[in-house]
C-alpha cells in the first residue's frame, strides 16, 4: 500500500513543489556569474563559498557551493543529467537565446522533443541546462503526446537551428509552424553525441 494512512484511509502525500537545486563546484565565481547571466537570477546571499539565487518569488531556486577539495566530475559519469527551465512563450525563449548569444553563450544541443522546444547549454562545470517552452497548450495534450506513435518512434526528438528559428520568428512565421514536430527529420548524430557527454 502506498501513501500514508490518515483517519483510517489512505492519502497520497507528495511534495507541494520542487524548491531548489544545489551545485557543487571548483569554479565558484564562474558558475555564479554564468547562472546570473543565463537565468537573470538575483543573488539573495553570497560569501566566498556559497551563493543563493532566485529568478522568481521563491527565496532561492539555485545555490552554488564552492567547497574546498572538490574535483571535476569524470566524463561519462552517472548522476544528474540536466536542470530544465520553462519559459512562458516562444518569444521569451528566442529573446533569451539572442541575449545569451550576444554574451557568448550558445546552446550545445537544440532539440524539438515534440513535447518541448528545447536548447541545452553547458555551464562552466559542464552541467547541462535546458531552456525550453512547452509545445502544447494543455497538460492533457502533453500527456497524450507521451502515448503517441510519434513519441514511441522517436522519444528523443529532432534537431533544429536556433538562428533559423529566431529568423523565422522575427519574420512572423506562425508559432504553431515553428513548434511543429517533424519526427521524420531525426536527430543530428552530433546532437546525440553532445547529449551523451
Amino acid at each position: 500500500m502506498s501513501g500514508n494512512s490518515t483517519n483510517g484511509g489512505t492519502k497520497r502525500i507528495v511534495p507541494s513543489k520542487f524548491a531548489h537545486a544545489v551545485l557543487r563546484t571548483n569554479k565558484f565565481r564562474q558558475m555564479v556569474d554564468w547562472y546570473k547571466t543565463v537565468l537573470l537570477a538575483n543573488v539573495v546571499f553570497e560569501n566566498e563559498m556559497l551563493a543563493f539565487m532566485t529568478y522568481d518569488d521563491e527565496h532561492h531556486r539555485l545555490a552554488i557551493a564552492g567547497f574546498p577539495g572538490i574535483v571535476d566530475r569524470a566524463p561519462h559519469s552517472a548522476g544528474l543529467d540536466h536542470l530544465a527551465y520553462t519559459y512562458s512563450s516562444l518569444g521569451d525563449l528566442v529573446a533569451t537565446y539572442e541575449r545569451l548569444k550576444e554574451a557568448g553563450i550558445t546552446p550545445a544541443v537544440p532539440i524539438n522533443h515534440g513535447l518541448t522546444l528545447s536548447m541545452y547549454y553547458r555551464d562552466p562545470d559542464g552541467n547541462k541546462v535546458e531552456l525550453q517552452i512547452d509545445n502544447f497548450e494543455t497538460m492533457e495534450q502533453m500527456k497524450g503526446f507521451f502515448r503517441s506513435n510519434d513519441f514511441a518512434k522517436n522519444p528523443i526528438g529532432v534537431s533544429f537551428d536556433p538562428d533559423e528559428l529566431a529568423r523565422q520568428f522575427h519574420a512572423g512565421v506562425p508559432e504553431a509552424e515553428l513548434r511543429k514536430y517533424r519526427p521524420e527529420a531525426g536527430l543530428d548524430p552530433n546532437a546525440m553525441r553532445n547529449m551523451a557527454r
